[in-house]
């Protein structure tokens, strides 16, 4: 089975779990994606009666475009269910989240939420976070310094660069820094702790206590709930 079958498949599973009047964030990335489809065609071919915000502006613009009806997110202080995928993810549903660059609006919409659905593939599921890049939002001003702060703390990355050769710009008009460590991470709650306290870091793409149930989709086809 192919990796768009699988996020196909999973992103409808979680689209048949939103119900009449709920308020829905809308995840970000290429599964959350295939979920922002499968909900359009529910509310085109259903009449599901739901209002939606977005994590990030391409999710809004796919919403718009599919037709999902969509909220101000400022006006709102709750959402009743968020569906977003994850870059990795443990037993204990910790998560390292903003592949894409989204992870603070993500972590916003997702802490909104009486539930957060997590959809992945098996590839995603790790022993310990820390195989795949943790993305860390770090604001412009005086960015070098705060790049020195986080390498002063033993981590090693660099900057997000586009395909163009240009530093990343996410939604929020920031820079993401992106740490590969060396071995999968032991206590990934003090990593977060130590670099969300530097000055000119916005967030880090680690989640914690956000994730409810867990839609996982195998190579063979099978769909698991968790």
């Amino acid at each position: 089975m192919t990796e768009e079958s699988i996020k196909n498949n999973i992103g409808k599973q979680a689209a048949s779990l939103i119900q009449d009047g709920m308020l829905v964030g809308l995840g970000t990335g290429s599964t959350a994606a295939y979920f922002i489809k499968h909900l359009a065609l529910r509310c085109q071919n259903e009449g599901l009666k739901i209002k939606a915000v977005a994590s990030s502006l391409a999710s809004l613009e796919q919403a718009k475009k599919e037709g999902i009806p969509l909220i101000d997110i400022n006006s709102l202080t709750f959402l009743d269910i968020t569906v977003d995928g994850a870059d990795e993810i443990d037993p204990l549903k910790q998560m390292i989240k903003g592949g894409g660059g989204a992870l603070t609006r993500e972590k916003i919409v997702a802490s909104m939420s009486k539930e957060m659905i997590v959809i992945v593939d098996e590839t995603k599921l790790v022993s310990k976070l820390g195989k795949r890049k943790l993305p860390v939002e770090v604001l412009p001003f005086a960015y070098k310094a705060t790049e020195h702060k986080i390498e002063k703390l033993g981590f090693t990355g660099a900057f997000r660069i586009t395909n163009e050769g240009n530093l990343f710009i996410t939604d929020n008009g920031n820079y993401i820094y992106d740490i590969h460590f060396q071995k999968p991470r032991d206590n990934p709650k003090d990593d977060h702790e130590a670099l969300i306290h530097l000055p000119g870091v916005v967030e880090t793409g680690f989640f914690f206590h956000l994730a409810g149930r867990v839609i996982i989709g195998f190579l063979d086809g099978q769909v698991v709930i968790k």
